[in-house]
């Protein structure tokens, strides 16, 4: 349900944005910070989640973040200016961060190394692909019958049930055997850099590369990720601790998260200016035309943990990568004004069959060999990466899609907008190949252990 609600929380905003703008006053400039503050403050503060899960506590970050979510949404729908619905946005990207950590690490402890825990994240994974489909429906629906706070009011109660359902069925935090030092020195440096590269990122194609702000904001968030690597370094307790990137398992999970959000996960945004800008869908329509791809990942999610059962991680994320290869081509092929949706969905049902199974491959991937105590800064670690990588590759596609869009209007627009969403889904699926390469760098012993030997969710391997 936690991860049904942060699914949703994402998708849900974008239908309501015109009315969000136009009843508070937002300028074309200022609109995207409804988007852009939650994506740069959930980026920069995953890393400090997740080890605040190992440290604090699983259960108490999970229901922290569960309230700040339902605060946070409540005060976005009360907004009655465009500086509160910003800072209640960011509120809930640091919600988010500590959220997703959290949750995967709770997975992580309490179902063992194995099939369980495949199972496990083969449901969640399932859960993330329905808000897809619930978040884009709900949101026009909502918007359109009850006006945009609606979007921010329905996570109140979501994430309040959510929360108190946690204490109820998820065990308490054992209390700690040892003395354990939070790095704040590397806490704040962390998540200051990661805030302002994410930032950067994503302003960057909005205001131009070259402006002040923007190299200000990458000089500094080179200066502070460096020096958060020599503090790190240096620590009798790091935030961060360098030996996990011994564990290969987990440096392929964590490169494959970030290539697989600057390509399965830039899709929808193509899909979207497809449906709307070529196709001239409504809002309700496209929900409606997202139905098609989120049943198509959430059954390979679930297609994702069988496979891994049967023909270990490696295997399984080279053939979800593949797969993915074939059916983004198709539906490149398919982006043509003078069609119709018809034509792209044999490639929008193969693709996102692959997508799914990536997706439960790559987290699986993340969280073998960690121990139980770090689980929560292995998935904040790949959850940044996440992140990341959502913004580099739609930085650099939209970049590309919007290079073909040379003032035009009427259908020729629509054929230019359908020709460069075409090229920037095709790049995608060139990236989807590199993650073909890389999940072949996997342990096959480890990949293969993981399927056939649970091992205790506490144990380590090298």
């Amino acid at each position: 349900m936690a991860q049904l609600i942060f699914s949703l929380d994402i998708f849900i905003v974008y239908v309501a944005l015109p009315d969000i703008g136009a009843d508070l006053g937002f300028s074309d400039q200022t609109l995207q910070w409804v988007v852009s503050a939650y994506v740069v403050f959930a980026g920069g503060f995953l890393l400090l989640g997740g080890r605040a899960a190992d440290l604090l506590g699983r259960r108490r970050i999970f229901v922290l973040a569960l309230a700040v979510y339902a605060l946070s949404s409540l005060a976005g729908g009360l907004a009655t200016s465009p500086a509160v619905i910003i800072a209640a946005r960011a509120i809930q990207g640091i919600g988010g961060a500590l959220l997703l950590p959290s949750t995967l690490s709770l997975i992580g402890t309490l179902f063992e190394e194995g099939p369980k825990r495949n199972r496990a994240l083969a449901v969640w994974g399932g859960a993330g692909a329905s808000g897809l489909t619930v978040g884009s429906l709900l949101g026009g629906v909502l918007t359109q019958s009850f006006g945009w706070p609606a979007v921010f009011f329905v996570n109140v109660p979501l994430a309040g049930i959510c929360a108190i359902a946690a204490l109820a069925v998820v065990p308490r935090d054992q209390p700690s055997t040892e003395r354990r030092r939070f790095d704040l020195p590397g806490a704040l440096t962390v998540t200051a850099g990661a805030t302002l590269l994410v930032f950067v990122l994503v302003q960057g194609p909005e205001v131009g590369w070259t402006q002040p702000i923007i190299l200000a904001a990458g000089a500094a968030a080179v200066i502070l990720l460096a020096l958060f690597a020599i503090i790190e370094s240096r620590s009798r307790d790091p935030l961060m601790p360098f030996r996990l990137f011994r564990n290969r398992s987990l440096v392929v999970g964590v490169s494959v998260t970030g290539l697989y959000m600057g390509t399965f996960g830039a899709l929808p945004y193509f899909m979207t200016m497809l449906l709307q800008n070529v196709f001239q869908f409504s809002a309700l329509e496209t929900g409606l035309a997202f139905l098609v791809p989120s049943v198509a990942i959430a059954t390979g999610t679930q297609l994702g943990e069988r496979l891994v059962g049967r023909i270990g991680t490696r295997a399984t994320l080279l053939g979800g990568f593949v797969v993915g290869v074939a059916g983004t081509i198709a539906f490149a092929l398919a982006f043509d004004h003078q069609s119709g949706f018809a034509a792209t969905v044999p490639g929008i049902v193969v693709l996102s069959l692959g997508q799914g199974v990536v997706w439960t491959g790559m987290w699986i991937a993340a969280a073998t060999g960690v121990a139980g105590e770090e689980q929560g800064v292995a998935n904040g670690l790949a959850s940044t990466s996440l992140n990341l990588g959502n913004a580099i590759g739609l930085a650099v596609l939209i970049a590309v899609a919007n290079a073909a869009v040379t003032g035009q209007t009427g259908a020729a627009l629509r054929a230019a907008v359908a020709d460069g969403g075409s090229l920037a889904v095709l790049l995608t699926a060139a990236g989807m190949l590199i993650g073909a390469l890389v999940s072949l760098t996997l342990p096959r012993k480890v990949a293969a252990a993981a399927a056939a030997n649970p091992a205790p969710a506490s144990a380590v391997h090298s």
